[in-house]
């Protein structure tokens, strides 16, 4: 929806986070004309019963659309309508995206082009019009699948990270979720790139379908020096190459950008060292498949914290990875834990120390305890936070307080 078809009408923000937020700033700026209502429901339990009233409704992400009852636009389509012909770089994927889409942005614009990073893990979408854009400026924009799940338009080039069930609440199926994943494609031209992992088979299938032109991660770009750990981000840094490349950017400019990129807070992150011991802090890992990369990415794990909101996950195959790597101790949370000890018992040759708490403060205490010298203890907990955190990012955070505590000769 065009600004100006905005103009004079009576418009309805149903969903009052940071989008929402963004949403009000942009209509006041950009059409003053309008008359504005917002509706949460933090404000009223009915907010979604008033939406026939309203000559527009915007949609916030996190409200599925199941719950509409009339025609409605979000705060995506509406960039998109506005962005004039400036390139869009769209990068989803179950997990990684954050990562991928940040060092994207961090290569463009150490090549020395204009690059804004929004959605996700930037800003949002429509703060970028609070001041006057540059003609050749580049949007990198990360999607999640809410936002993926209603969208009238494709970017110029989509990335899709990687492919595994999430998010089945919201969705209904993993069948909704991987077709709301697939849309960043829907509108796609002949001139479209697509950008993807193969080891990822749907992925691939997607790629037959697809109009415009498709291509995967660099596999010819060797990786000298990177601040990123892990087989999965090697992939990641292959993938970012390869999308650059389509803008022109040369193999040696994203090597410098590369070697400078600094990963991201609750992303494997070495938070220290105590003892001879690393701590690493890898809360965004809420799947089993994440949490089974993570241990992938180092050796000699000898602890782990695991577990959170139960969303149905099966943890089969990350307990035969944890009886793989030898891990000894387990630190469960509730409310996925229980499964993940269920998981564990069927493995008969496999019996770690498991200690069970709602507490992170005695988790960490229990693993600054039981970790030997030159050994490794890992929070990456296969599950979603908001059993007992608000977010990752909370759990994450209190995590690398109590390590910081505990660990009593803990350095950077």
């Amino acid at each position: 929806m065009k600004i100006a078809d905005m103009a004079g009408k009576s418009i309805l923000i149903l969903g009052y986070g940071k989008e929402g937020r963004s949403t009000e700033k942009f209509l006041r700026k950009n059409v003053p004309s309008c008359n504005i209502t917002i509706s949460d429901k933090s404000i009223d339990d009915n907010y979604l019963d008033q939406q026939a009233k309203f000559d527009i409704v915007i949609k916030t992400p996190g409200i599925p659309k199941g719950k509409m009852k009339v025609p409605y636009t979000t705060a995506t389509n509406i960039f998109f309508a506005n962005k004039g012909p400036r390139i869009v770089i769209g990068v989803t994927g179950t997990k990684g995206k954050s990562t991928t889409a940040s060092l994207i942005a961090h290569i463009i614009k150490y090549s020395g082009r204009t690059v804004y990073l929004i959605g996700n893990i930037g800003v949002p979408a429509l703060s970028v019009f609070e001041h006057e854009l540059e003609n050749d400026a580049i949007f990198v924009y990360e999607f999640s699948s809410y936002q993926l799940d209603d969208i009238k338009y494709s970017p110029e080039i989509s990335v899709v990270v990687s492919l595994f069930p999430d998010h089945i609440n919201y969705h209904g199926s993993v069948e909704k979720y991987y077709l709301a994943k697939k849309n960043i494609l829907s509108c796609a031209t002949s001139n479209s790139i697509f950008a993807y992992n193969p080891k990822y088979t749907e992925l691939g299938k997607w790629a037959k379908e697809f109009k415009g032109r498709s291509i995967t991660v660099a596999t010819d770009y060797s990786i000298k020096n990177t601040n990123l750990v892990g087989p999965h981000n090697i992939e990641n840094i292959q993938l970012a190459v390869v999308v650059v490349r389509q803008m022109g950017i040369s193999d040696e400019i994203s090597r410098g950008a590369i070697e400078s990129f600094q990963p991201l807070s609750h992303r494997l992150e070495i938070i220290g060292v105590h003892n001879k011991v690393t701590y690493i802090d890898d809360a965004i890992s809420t799947t089993p498949e994440s949490t089974i990369a993570a241990l992938n990415s180092f050796q000699n794990i000898q602890t782990i914290l695991l577990g959170g909101e139960d969303r149905g996950y099966k943890f089969d195959n990350l307990a035969l990875e944890l009886a793989k790597k030898e891990v000894e101790f387990l630190v469960l949370f509730p409310d996925s834990g229980d499964k993940i000890n269920e998981a564990v018992e069927k493995i008969k040759t496999f019996n770690p120390e498991i200690f069970e708490t709602s507490s992170m403060e005695d988790a960490v205490k229990f693993c600054v305890e039981k970790t030997n010298y030159g050994m490794v203890c890992m929070l990456s907990s296969a599950s979603p936070s908001y059993s007992l955190w608000k977010d990752f990012n909370e759990k994450g955070d209190q995590f690398q307080e109590f390590v910081k505590k505990y660990a009593k000769e803990y350095k950077k």
